[in-house]
């Protein structure tokens, strides 16, 4: 279970990293995304879209990889990459 200030470091985070000058390429994008619901669900647990949600697809896909990944740890993970791309 993460503890308050790791919690609260990963909710800057996820504020933070609407402030990036740019938007990060499509794997970054996908990294974030997967590392946010891991950190904030836990293991994937929908079913994975339709075959024609490119995007839904893709989304799914890059969560799924992170299964088993403890939620303390996927948030460490996202707060260092956004911090990374706020450099």
């Amino acid at each position: 279970m993460p503890t308050n200030d790791l919690q609260r470091e990963f909710e800057q985070a996820a504020i933070d990293v609407k402030r990036l000058g740019e938007r990060p390429d499509n794997d970054t994008l996908l990294k974030l995304y997967a590392l946010y619901k891991q950190g904030a669900e836990g293991d994937a647990s929908q079913e994975r879209p339709g075959f024609f949600d490119f995007v839904g697809t893709a989304k799914h896909e890059a969560w799924a990889t992170l299964r088993g990944m403890p939620a303390d740890q996927a948030m460490r993970r996202y707060i260092d990459l956004v911090r990374q791309l706020l450099a």
